[in-house]
């Protein structure tokens, strides 16, 4: 695999958003490179070209919003995955509704399409597919809807303490 991320003294400055998820990766201890590319990473299929991994190998960060009490909710999904909210509900033991864009940016910090799965404005219940867990490396969102990080599936779930769970939908 081509890594997309050039030489760091190379490397233009990066935006406001991927600073907070590098700080954020630099005080968890991780020497993870976020990396922001010329193209869009908004969708699991230009993440993927964008770095020249399989989709699979992409994180899909998605938000929700806890119907009850209104909180915030991550799942960690393999890009090739569509989330099952009835699995996800009964993990997090209520009901799961929509988040809109104001919800998301309000909520985490960042837009839809560049939510990385840490970094945060507050502390997110967090769920995390277990199909990544089988692949050697993926790619996360870093804070923009063209930044990028590479990690294994064992960092993933180091750094955001998520849950493995089944949160894939059915066919």
């Amino acid at each position: 695999m081509t890594n997309p991320s050039p030489d760091a003294s190379t490397q233009p400055a990066l935006s406001a958003s991927a600073q907070r998820v590098q700080r954020a990766l630099a005080e968890l201890g991780f020497a993870l490179a976020v990396v922001e590319l010329p193209q869009s990473t908004r969708t699991s299929a230009e993440a993927a070209a964008a770095v020249n991994c399989a989709v699979e190998q992409i994180v899909k960060s998605v938000i929700f919003r806890a119907a009850h009490s209104d909180r915030p909710v991550l799942v960690l999904a393999s890009g090739a995955n569509r989330v099952d909210e009835a699995a996800v509900a009964a993990l997090l033991g209520e009901p799961l509704a929509k988040a809109n864009a104001d919800f998301v940016r309000a909520r985490t910090g960042f837009v839809i399409g560049g939510v990385p799965p840490l970094g945060h404005s507050e502390p997110l219940p967090t769920f995390i597919d277990e199909d990544l867990l089988a692949l050697d490396e993926v790619w996360a969102a870093a804070g923009t809807p063209n930044a990028v990080f590479r990690l294994t599936p064992a960092q993933l779930v180091s750094l955001t303490h998520g849950t493995v769970a089944k949160v894939k939908a059915r066919p």
